[in-house]
């Protein structure tokens, strides 16, 4: 694990040359290939060096950050085109990646919480640096204090585990069993602002407006995805406090994902429409996690690999469309079937695979989510049907607006999709419909 941190260190004088924007990229893609054929034993922590470690949740989740970040590069040819700080953008990209990079394998819990805030910095600075509007200062503030407000009892929360176990080992948590109400709540709440939980989801439609696209690609794709993770590892030794007050967050994250998905429908940014659709999704995996049974685990990990995919995809989609009409608004963007019918195809295949059509990812963990809420309680039958349904819904509602109808008669000039674009949104779509072809893997695991 260690050499493919060295390697992302190494990347970094590369950011400062001259014409090195793409050659990071392939770098990147380079270091993609050889951690794909890392020797990987899937049901223990494996590659064990220098405090770093991975199994297949880390695997997973690693491979989804390295790849999200090449296409974020790909997505921000604008920054290379108008040479707006691109360097200084390649710089922050390695920098973040190295901190999901050490998020996802160290085995000190101190560290994990080290480097689960460390990522906060850099999309912070993606958001204020290369974001649109004057609101990107709020919005950016909004994220941080958000998290801030939260991370301080986490950290209270590890030395107190600690202090118990007199170690912090994550792979070792699960040898304790803290029954602490107090311990529970601080422990698990910064990674339910993370994901976002609803109530406090109020940052994450925020900074993914304002975000530049590359912002919101790594949001959306990796950044929701460490609080499942965090809550994934930490559970284990919670779980007596867990079973007796999970019912409370799996009925907020139901209730407030029924929500969330009607509020899709009065949206008018097309941006907001898919953030929002984010949280929907993410309270799905939050009740999958909370439930503590097989099938909810294995589902809330299936449903963030392929709500990473997806939601990046339709970012760079949102883009595609506002770096032709600098308009994300529904009423603008209208009938763009006459002037990119290519791209209504991959609008199609990526709103198809965010409402869970085969064979994509999102519907192998939405029905193993399925199959283990309502393991736990046949009550929440009804308010999943609802979420499947609306989250359908929504889709065809943001598909239909944007595809057909009269275009906008402002719109003077255009030109189509390039072979980058098309590139780009097929190595979203390729994984996310092929990996269910790999997805015994993660059975296995769980």
């Amino acid at each position: 694990m260690m050499k493919f941190l060295l390697m992302m260190i190494f990347m970094i004088p590369c950011c400062f040359l001259k014409n090195m924007f793409w050659l990071v990229q392939m770098m990147m893609f380079l270091m993609m290939f050889l951690f794909m054929n890392l020797m990987l034993k899937l049901n223990m922590y494996c590659n064990i060096s220098y405090m770093l470690s991975c199994d297949i949740l880390s695997y997973g989740l690693i491979l989804l950050s390295i790849w999200i970040c090449i296409l974020m590069i790909m997505a921000s040819e604008n920054l290379f085109k108008e040479g707006f700080y691109v360097n200084f953008f390649l710089f922050n990209l390695i920098f973040l990646l190295i901190m999901l990079f050490m998020t996802f394998s160290v085995m000190n819990m101190f560290m994990f919480y080290l480097f689960f805030e460390g990522s906060l910095i850099p999309t912070l600075l993606l958001i204020i640096g290369w974001g649109y509007q004057p609101e990107r200062i709020k919005a950016g503030i909004y994220l941080l204090f958000y998290t801030l407000m939260v991370s301080l009892p986490l950290l209270m929360g590890i030395f107190y585990v600690f202090e118990e176990m007199g170690g912090m080992m994550i792979y070792f948590l699960k040898f304790l069993n803290l029954n602490n109400y107090l311990l529970y709540l601080s422990m698990i709440m910064a990674f339910l602002v993370k994901m976002p939980m609803y109530f406090v989801h109020l940052w994450l439609p925020k900074a993914h407006v304002e975000a530049p696209v590359s912002g919101s690609m790594i949001l959306a794709g990796i950044m929701l995805k460490l609080g499942g993770y965090g809550l994934l590892r930490l559970l284990i030794f919670l779980q007596e406090t867990n079973l007796k007050l999970n019912y409370i967050m799996i009925i907020i994250s139901l209730v407030g994902g029924l929500y969330i998905s009607l509020k899709c429908f009065c949206q008018t940014d097309i941006k907001s429409l898919i953030a929002y659709s984010s949280v929907a999704h993410m309270s799905l995996v939050i009740s999958g996690i909370m439930v503590m049974n097989y099938w909810g685990g294995l589902g809330s990990y299936i449903m963030m690999i392929g709500h990473g995919l997806c939601s990046s995809g339709m970012f760079c989609l949102a883009n595609i469309y506002y770096e032709r009409l600098h308009s994300r608004s529904l009423y603008i963007n209208k009938g763009m079937m006459n002037f990119m019918p290519s791209m209504s195809l991959w609008w199609f295949l990526l709103v198809s695979s965010n409402m869970a059509a085969p064979p994509s990812l999102n519907l192998m963990g939405e029905m193993s989510l399925i199959n283990g809420i309502v393991g736990w309680s046949w009550f929440t039958m009804i308010m999943l049907v609802m979420i499947s349904f609306f989250s359908a819904g929504y889709s065809l509602y943001l598909y239909s607006y944007i595809q057909h109808g009269c275009g906008y008669s402002g719109v003077y000039s255009y030109y189509m999709g390039v072979s980058r674009e098309y590139l780009m949104l097929m190595l979203h779509w390729l994984p996310l419909n092929m990996l269910i072809l790999m997805v015994d893997y993660s059975m296995i695991w769980f």
